[in-house]
């Protein structure tokens, strides 16, 4: 059975700045996450905290019902893999790195990383600190995968790797996931790459929780609304507006919220076109400050 999370009141301070803010939420096992938000949101913060790299200032992560901080049994099933691969020391060789991780993850499986190794064109004779970025994106993509950890967490690792790589990695990531479901969370800014991954998103903005929603439920959510200006402001006058757009007497409005049969008759009759908003667009506006956009 994979364990749920479960965060609850979770705050972090660096000194006298509060990063995270009382997060509260509960991840059910078995699915694939998104963790989404601006530079600087606190995304990396609460995913070492899920992982128990550091303590939380104030508030509880449990995993299985168990707290996971200072609890070996529990953060052997978490593997956090980061972009630098700094789990793993530099000078180390690639085939010690593997060695490492199998005797640190009970459900780690060496013929896949092999297999892995290959796919992403990693020499396990060379040292860490030897390997091209996308060659060391590749080694974190292979510990990650092969750990086979029940909570299995990348944190914008595979940066470096180029398109083509990161679509393979895509690729291997879920049909693993479908041979042998786990819990995977990813945090990321290439979100319309990885947006078929998501089951659920959670967004996070200045170390609040603002989103936690099946990506689906998210999406219907998000409507763009476009036609003439004086047009397009009567109908979304009261809603929900999080940006706009002008070409000149045309505008387009994105709105948050579920627009019901009497507003789509309104719509109609008004010569509105509406349509979708893509998560990253979605995103974006959900946590542009008030008054950045034109």
């Amino acid at each position: 059975m994979i364990p749920d999370i479960e965060v609850d009141r979770l705050r972090l301070d660096y000194g006298r700045s509060t990063v995270l803010h009382d997060l509260k939420f509960t991840l059910p096992g078995g699915r694939i996450y998104g963790l989404l938000g601006r530079t600087g949101a606190g995304k990396s913060s609460l995913l070492s905290l899920l992982a128990a790299f550091r303590r939380p200032t104030a508030g509880t992560v449990h995993i299985g019902g168990r707290p996971v901080f200072e609890n070996r049994a529990v953060t052997r099933q978490v593997c956090l893999i980061r972009e630098k691969a700094d789990t793993v020391e530099g000078s180390d060789r690639v085939a010690s790195a593997l060695r490492f991780a199998a005797a640190l993850r009970p459900h780690w499986d060496d013929d896949y990383a092999r297999r892995l190794l290959r796919m992403f064109d990693v020499d396990p004779d060379k040292r860490i600190e030897q390997l091209a970025r996308g060659q060391r994106a590749g080694l974190g993509a292979v510990l990650g995968l092969a750990s086979r950890a029940p909570i299995t967490i990348f944190d914008e690792s595979y940066l470096g790797m180029d398109a083509a790589t990161r679509m393979r990695f895509y690729d291997e990531l879920l049909d693993d996931f479908m041979a042998n479901p786990r819990t995977i969370i990813v945090s990321t800014h290439l979100i319309e790459e990885m947006s078929s991954l998501f089951e659920e998103v959670l967004i996070i903005d200045e170390g609040e929780l603002i989103v936690h929603d099946e990506t689906d439920g998210l999406l219907s959510r998000g409507t763009s609304v476009t036609g003439p200006e004086d047009v397009v402001d009567a109908f979304v006058d009261g809603m929900s507006v999080i940006g706009e757009k002008r070409l000149g007497r045309t505008k387009s409005a994105m709105i948050y919220g579920t627009l019901t049969e009497a507003d789509l008759e309104k719509a109609s009759a008004a010569g509105i076109e509406l349509g979708p908003i893509g998560l990253q667009e979605l995103v974006v506006h959900l946590t542009q400050r008030p008054g950045s956009f034109e």
